[in-house]
């Protein structure tokens, strides 16, 4: 029989282990360890987690489906759905970066399709160690290609993402995947095994043995020097398989032939399996000699706990077995009938005639024990300063190149040259032309606009409020498409909760998530927990990545970032309270940290990103830009460079040279935007929020007058200085 050092060396404490011995009433053999040893994972149970989780706000008028599922949903008319979820592969990334980037998309698109929605998305969240990092460019090169790969190959378009570079990432970089899909709002699917004497049938890939262990011995505890060694945990994705098991899964669900649809996702058929048996409160028998396998010799409880991809576990009834059977012969998925449903309430595990394992499925599931954080704030100099790569006594001009150049503003369009786009027809805005990717809706002049945001070095400045800005930044990029916000998803990336000052981070963030999701009637549907993301050079900043999907009335009226006609006015509008704290010219500058942002008036925000996206909408404003990373001429040169126009700022008398700085170069994110349009139209945006003109849109430089010495820069000295780091994302 296992032993308790079995137990810790699969991720388990001895009381953990001390207490499956109590639920079963005995000591587990190996199968049992095995599959506990998963479903009890920080990856699968959230135990340092879910009671924080308890706390978001859930509920909403245009909620079509929430948190429980394998992905939520919302309602956007006329009988759709929007359905989507964001998950993390960074430890599997970490280790081998194409494939585990790769997984992760497969991952998530099955998510998305095992609710019944066809995919028609993807959008990713990125974080490395600095670019000078050989380790990190290889990172980059090679997640990016193997999200890529699978995007690419299954004809499912990448419309948008992020990538930011900062050295706490250098050992634990973040590879966070978010997929939309599309559904009739009356055919979509719960997980949920019923009927008593129904069938479970697994189809797709056939099983091996990598994969194995990935949700425990990897993706549930901290990385080491021995990393190299884990590869064998992490998974191989194949996306032209996947194409087939999305087809047939849809093509079953169309024809009603399912009583419930799984992914076989973290744990295996451990997890789907107890998963669906907990939902439906019922028990599941299974024969691992009836399934598939492409490895000989594999012993059940590698066939429990195997995370090979492409796979999907449902539910029939017997009469429709051979319909269901006769589909996935047409798509060459494997389909075998491996289990029932029981009235048991138990995870019983068959080898032929021998019972190898009988579970309390409410012990695997439901009983997992839940951890009360000790929360601590972490003392000064957690995270190192950065390296200083801009002089103190750099003056405007130059302070405007070096952050245009910089790596975490810099232009990222030859990485997004890399992924397919426009695959599917529906993409209305590709990344770069809008702060939000904007997708066309069927039969309908309506369409819906999505973006995922979210800033670690500002979250570890001050976890609740620097949450709160990535939600409302994020919910500014869908204003600036003229999209309302009707829904979030969120992927909390965060060192090991075990250490107070990483709880205080998860605690505080999940606070102020939850707030700025209240004022704004935005539910959360989903999302998922990476923990963990640390190693001996310290954790991660902490960094809750949210994607936010919106809903606009009319794709023709999409908005713009870029300006569109000379002549227009510019104007700053917004509760834009710029600070130098925490912002990219501190980090260039090498400034340590601060502690503490300054507290956030999010009713005029929301007031604010409402006035712009009406506005977006009937067509008043010609651009909209959300101000973000550098800081508003940061956004006014990208405008400029979006739109192919120059402008002329007069910013006045500012005063001292410290106020210039905080005015052009501070950061307030979410709450301002850089717009144009004509006079009028700003005049009837700035009686329903604040504004200040700052120039007009016109000629071919960026040309700032002010009290200290004038700023200008050709577009063409703009666009060299963005462009400076394409050999990177090539």
């Amino acid at each position: 029989m296992p032993t308790v050092d079995q137990a810790i060396a699969l991720g388990l404490t001895a009381a953990e282990f001390a207490l499956i011995a109590e639920k079963l009433g005995r000591e587990p053999n190996e199968v049992e360890l095995a599959v506990f040893s998963l479903m009890w994972s920080e990856h699968c149970a959230y135990k340092h987690s879910k009671k924080l989780l308890r706390s978001l706000p859930t509920e909403g008028p245009r909620l079509a489906l929430g948190p429980g599922e394998n992905a939520g949903a919302v309602d956007v008319g006329d009988g759709w759905v929007v359905a989507f979820k964001v998950e993390s592969h960074n430890h599997p990334s970490a280790v081998e970066p194409f494939q585990g980037a790769a997984t992760g998309v497969g991952g998530i698109l099955r998510d998305i399709f095992a609710i019944g929605a066809r995919p028609i998305a993807v959008l990713d969240s990125l974080r490395f160690g600095e670019p000078s990092s050989a380790r990190s460019r290889y990172l980059l090169d090679h997640a990016v290609g193997g999200i890529g790969h699978y995007g690419n190959s299954i004809g499912v378009p990448t419309i948008g993402g992020e990538v930011y570079f900062e050295e706490p990432y250098e050992q634990n970089c973040l590879v966070n995947a978010m997929a939309l899909g599309l559904a009739r709002g009356d055919e979509l699917i719960r997980s949920a095994a019923t009927g008593v004497g129904n069938l479970l049938v697994l189809f797709g890939a056939s099983t091996g043995r990598d994969g194995i262990g990935g949700a425990s011995v990897l993706a549930s505890a901290e990385l080491g020097e021995e990393d190299a060694a884990k590869r064998p945990t992490v998974q191989v994705g194949d996306p032209f398989a996947e194409k087939k098991v999305m087809e047939c899964s849809l093509e079953l669900l169309e024809r009603g032939l399912l009583v419930a649809l799984q992914d076989l996702g973290a744990a295996g058929l451990s997890s789907s399996s107890a998963e669906m048996a907990s939902k439906g409160e019922v028990g599941l028998d299974i024969d691992v000699s009836l399934v598939p396998l492409r490895e000989a010799g594999m012993e059940p409880w590698e066939i429990m706990i195997s995370e090979s991809q492409e796979r999907m576990l449902c539910v029939c009834e017997p009469a429709q077995l051979d319909e269901v059977l006769a589909a996935c012969e047409k798509w060459e998925v494997g389909g075998t009938a491996i289990g029932t449903v029981t009235d048991t309430r138990a995870l019983r595990v068959f080898a032929g005639e021998s019972l190898v394992a009988d579970m309390p499925v409410p012990a695997l599931v439901d009983d997992c024990p839940l951890y009360d954080l000790t929360v601590e704030p972490p003392a000064r100099g957690l995270y190192p300063a950065p390296v200083a790569t801009l002089s103190a006594d750099a003056g405007p001009r130059e302070i405007l190149l070096a952050l245009l150049g910089s790596p975490n503003i810099a232009s990222r369009l030859p990485l997004f040259e890399q992924y397919d786009c426009i695959v599917q027809s529906r993409t209305v805005r590709r990344p770069a032309q809008a702060d939000a990717a904007v997708l066309a809706l069927p039969s309908s002049p309506r369409g819906i606009a999505v973006s995922i945001d979210g800033s670690g070095r500002r979250v570890a400045c001050d976890p609740y409020t620097g949450t709160i800005e990535a939600v409302l930044e994020c919910a500014a990029n869908l204003a600036c498409a003229g999209a309302e916000p009707l829904g979030l998803t969120n992927c909390l990336n965060f060192g090991n909760p075990e250490k107070p000052h990483i709880a205080w981070q998860l605690t505080e963030s999940i606070r102020g998530l939850g707030d700025a999701c209240r004022a704004l009637d935005m539910p959360v549907v989903g999302g998922n927990v990476s923990l963990y993301n640390e190693s001996g050079g310290g954790p991660i900043y902490p960094t809750p990545v949210v994607g936010v999907v919106g809903e606009l009335p009319d794709v023709a009226s999409a908005g713009r970032s870029g300006f569109a006609r000379a002549g227009d006015a510019v104007a700053l509008a917004g509760p834009f309270r710029p600070t130098l704290a925490g912002s990219e010219l501190a980090k260039l500058r090498g400034d340590e940290l601060p502690v503490g942002l300054p507290a956030i008036d999010v009713a005029a925000v929301r007031a604010a990103q409402e006035a712009i996206r009406d506005l977006v909408r009937d067509g008043s404003l010609a651009s909209a830009h959300d101000v973000a990373e550098g800081g508003v001429l940061v956004a006014v040169a990208e405008s400029c460079l979006a739109g192919g126009l120059g402008a002329t700022l007069d910013l006045g008398a500012v005063g001292a040279s410290d106020q210039l700085e905080r005015t052009l170069f501070g950061e307030s994110p979410g709450r301002g935007f850089v717009v144009s349009g004509s006079e009028d139209a700003l005049r009837r945006l700035g009686e329903l929020v604040e504004l200040a003109i700052l120039g007009v849109v016109e000629g071919d430089a960026l040309s700032v007058v002010s009290g200290e010495a004038p700023i200008a820069a050709t577009l063409d000295e703009l666009r060299a200085a963005h462009g400076a780091l394409a050999p990177l994302f090539a």
